[in-house]
């Protein structure tokens, strides 16, 4: 998947000693409608790394990146103060490609 980040990813250590980085990406997709227009639609996707991917999501990458990401479809549930029941599902990025210009983060 390539896009762009919607924001700086939020970056943290676990208590296991683990980085995380979630983050939400913006992809775009161009088509012709029945009536031959052109259409573009932007999605947005959430995400999470771990380890050495989320180290270098927040170290090189900042709100606007471009980035290209391969990684995995993961569900889970949870409730939430109140008692409810939570679906989320997120993209659990295995790999990162820097696509665009780097942002060095000191």
């Amino acid at each position: 998947m390539i896009g762009r980040l919607g924001a700086k990813a939020d970056y943290r250590t676990l208590n296991t000693g683990t980085t995380m980085a979630r983050f939400r990406l913006a992809t775009n997709e161009s088509y012709k409608n029945a009536k031959g227009e052109r259409v573009d639609e932007t999605y947005w996707h959430s995400l999470v790394a771990f380890g050495k991917a989320a180290d270098i999501i927040h170290k090189y990458t900042d709100k606007g990146s471009e980035i290209g990401i391969e990684g995995k479809l993961v569900s889970k549930s949870y409730e939430d103060k109140s008692g409810e029941k939570k679906f989320v599902t997120e993209v659990q990025v295995s790999e990162v490609l820097l696509m665009g210009e780097r942002v060095s983060k000191s």
